[in-house]
């Protein structure tokens, strides 16, 4: 693990001061703004929008509807909210790269506007989300921000991710409606001038479009580098991508021309031919002289000077000097300027804020001893500060409500509020509280903190484990619960036990025991902390992102149900995107997690009657693939396996991975069941696996969440055997969910299923089913 001193010397090296400069300055070239909009972090056009942004200086932002919450999660555990939480801060810091605004549709974890569950109809999904609900806080975002250029990333065509096509279906309304002044808002109205949309296909490893793209009107030019770095415009796109690491995102471009972007105009308020993504508009401060006369000598000499700014560089002192000289000009013209361009100045006078920044040599930063805060917490701040070329700038902390700061030292105030981990809106050019704020000459500059502090509730604890399951086929009737991190600290803890339950307090943790018959069902006991109902969070902290946590009302959910179970010895080779080994255990199985030692032994194989391999475990644990074949062999001799979903780039070979031939479908729209409650048939209602020990019925199918599963198998050996017929509404159905063959002594059953998803959430058919699979053939 490398030291804090030695992350933060890796991280001021990636950005010095002469390409900071350089990509600081782009953006005085034009004042026209464009709004890219899609309906999860990671869907923005990142290579099109680095070309147009860091090159030809358009001013960008980003409307996102949803956090993402119902996607993967290839880093780490979390998932539903906190996953948004994660993915939140991930798509702040792919804008930070960029120099692009942000925008969320949905602005809680509560918003109907969610990342629900993979849909494939724009209808659906609207209805979820409720469109006035997203029109309203469209037109919002769009009169807020004042783009003169709308681009939906995907189009509203069959084949496609059913929130891509809801939100271009609400791009096309807001045109109108956010124009539109008897629209109910206390924001003006605003006009877009021109909407374009992709005249490219969306399909791919997970979308398939049904129909052609539009005819292309206009293509960008998307081809060269960017001079200072020497990166390609594609290459700089992807680096901000990388932020996505939930998703995997971040794929190396090699050296070569870059792509150009088709686009077609679908909608324009202004005269003349379409010849350029900017044809028609105001495109720097010397247009806006024109379009505001009471302004027009302070513009003209603003852009004159903005001009000798930028032909300036690399002349550091040249630039500050011309710079200053043009937010003069800029200034005087902000205070007599009309409403209409009065954003346009604004943002202007923040870009010039940050080249002055640079090019006096300004360096400042702002850290605390302490990430994790409560209300009544303190911290030390350590703030570096060195005025370069600027020797009269000064510098103080910018704090959020309740804070306060003095000698060095940051109290959290009892009433301060916790930190957003869904923030509405995100600017990296405004960053939010706390930050550091550097007045120079005119102006003020803002810098985030290093790692911003994270405020949790007041009155809080962790649990762990927050989630349990009691079978009533084993002997265990208690659960343990530790608790830690008690807030306000020495105060007594307590659950809400059901009738017939009870508690013992230990050190650190409550021992609650169930009676020896409860009924069925899912039980969930509050905690209290000093007798009032408290929070937990689960923080979250990883080296890409600022640090987040996600908070919600502690409680204990407890699964009491009835499984039967075949007692064998189970390997599990995980990869640490599931917990299927600890809710296999919970449920009373005899699971082993195996080491690469004893994947790679055939004598440590030999001990174990089943071995389950985890998702996505093919891709991320090392080695595993080229250990198939000995897995093969261990199957032929009496093992029995059970593969459970991958993807088809999981390392997934339909030859050689599993022990004969079995394809994944893909794209996953084709080959995924996404209506969570759809009917499901049993192909082979005698099969062992639907049979035994548990007989599966139709009431194991309720009451599971998400979808059904994805990435059903496409095609398979004639040794397999389908067991189970479903699908979508108005669909035909799917029968590679769950494929089972003899392979010589043994059994290879392959599950896409999100059996795993279905066991963190308790669902009791998951495990009756579950139970089934991992029984050894015998």
């Amino acid at each position: 693990m490398p030291t804090p001193d030695q992350t933060r010397l890796d991280q001021t090296r990636m950005r010095p001061r002469v390409l900071e400069l350089w990509w600081a300055l782009r953006p005085l070239q034009s004042v026209v703004r464009l709004m890219n909009t899609g309906a999860h972090p990671d869907d923005e056009t990142t290579a099109l929008l680095a070309a147009i942004g860091l090159r030809d200086g358009i001013n960008l932002s980003y409307a996102c509807s949803t956090r993402g919450e119902g996607g993967q999660n290839d880093i780490g555990t979390e998932s539903g909210p906190a996953l948004g939480a994660l993915r939140t801060r991930e798509m702040e810091r792919a804008c930070d790269l960029l120099n692009m605004r942000l925008y969320w549709h949905g602005t809680s974890p509560d918003d109907p506007i969610r990342d629900f569950r993979f849909s494939k109809s724009g209808e659906e999904t609207m209805g979820i989300w409720g469109h006035d609900h997203l029109l309203h806080r469209f037109v919002e975002i769009v009169r807020t921000d004042r783009p003169d250029i709308l681009l939906p990333t995907f189009l509203d065509v069959p084949g496609q991710h059913g929130h891509h096509r809801a939100m271009t279906q609400a791009a096309h309304e807001v045109m109108a409606a956010a124009a539109d002044p008897d629209f109910p808002s206390n924001l003006p109205p605003w006009q877009v001038s021109k909407m374009y949309l992709p005249a490219w296909s969306g399909a791919g490893q997970a979308y398939d479009d049904d129909l052609p793209p539009p005819e292309a009107t206009l293509t960008i030019d998307g081809a060269g580098k960017d001079p200072m770095s020497g990166w390609s415009y594609a290459r700089i796109g992807q680096m901000s991508r990388a932020y996505h690491r939930t998703q995997g995102m971040g794929r190396w471009v090699p050296a070569g021309p870059g792509r150009d972007w088709p686009l077609h105009l679908v909608v324009s308020h202004v005269d003349g031919p379409d010849t350029d993504l900017i044809s028609g508009l105001p495109q720097t401060l010397a247009d806006l002289a024109d379009l505001a006369p009471e302004v027009s000598q302070d513009l003209l000499l603003a852009h004159g000077y903005i001009t000798e700014t930028v032909s300036a560089f690399p002349y550091v002192r040249h630039i500050a000097k011309t710079a200053q000289k043009a937010l003069h000009h800029l200034q005087k013209a902000e205070a007599d300027a009309p409403d209409t361009i009065a954003h346009r100045l604004s943002a202007k006078h923040r870009q010039l804020a940050q080249v002055l920044r640079l090019a006096h040599g300004i360096e400042a930063s702002a850290r605390t001893d302490q990430l994790w805060l409560r209300p009544g917490d303190t911290t030390k701040v350590t703030v570096e500060f060195d005025a370069g070329d600027a020797p009269d700038s000064t510098h103080t902390l910018a704090l959020p409500y309740g804070w306060s700061e003095e000698d060095g030292v940051i109290t959290v105030s009892a009433d301060a509020g916790q930190t957003d981990p869904y923030r509405p809106e995100y600017d990296p050019i405004d960053p939010p509280l706390p930050r550091l704020e550097i007045t120079l000459e005119s102006t003020t500059v803002a810098i985030p903190f290093e790692q911003p502090p994270v405020v949790l509730p007041d009155r809080a604890a962790l649990i762990a484990p927050d989630k349990a399951l009691i079978n009533l086929k084993t002997a265990k009737r208690t659960v343990s619960v530790a608790i830690a991190d008690v807030s306000p600290a020495g105060s007594d803890v307590t659950f809400d036990l059901p009738e017939g339950w009870s508690a013992t307090k230990g050190a650190g943790a409550i021992e609650i025991t169930l009676p020896d018959d409860p009924d069925p069902g899912l039980y969930t006991l509050p905690l209290y902390v000093g007798g009032a109902p408290a929070m937990t969070e689960q923080r979250i902290a990883y080296e890409h992102v600022a640090p987040t946590a996600f908070t919600q009302p502690a409680a204990l959910t407890v699964r009491v149900l009835d499984v039967a179970l075949t007692q064998a010895k189970i390997g599990y080779i995980g990869s640490g995107h599931d917990a299927v080994a600890h809710w296999l255990r919970a449920l009373g199985a005899d699971v082993t997690e195996l080491t690469d030692d004893q994947i790679t032994s055939d004598a440590a194989l030999s001990a174990f009657e089943t071995i389950v391999i985890g998702i996505f475990a093919m891709r991320f644990r090392n080695g595993l693939v080229s250990e198939m074949p000995r897995l093969r062999e261990w199957v032929e001799e009496g093992g029995t396996l059970l593969t459970l979903y991958h993807r088809p780039w999981d390392n997934w070979d339909p030859e050689t991975v599993p022990p004969r031939r079995l394809e994944i479908g893909q794209p996953s729209l084709r080959w995924r069941v996404t209506d969570a409650a759809a009917e499901v048939t049993h192909l082979e209602p005698d099969h062992p696996l639907l049979c035994q020990p548990n007989t599966i019925t139709e009431v194991d199918w309720d009451g599971w969440v998400k979808e059904r599963g994805l990435y059903f198998a496409k095609s398979w050996d004639d040794a397999y055997t389908p067991l189970l017929s479903m699908s979508d509404p108005g669909e035909d159905p799917l029968t590679g969910a769950l494929l089972t063959a003899e392979i010589g002594k043994g059994r290879h059953t392959h599950c896409s299923l999100v059996l795993h998803h279905q066991m963190a959430r308790l669902v009791p058919g998951a495990y009756r089913l579950m139970a089934n699979l991992i029984a050894p053939r015998r």
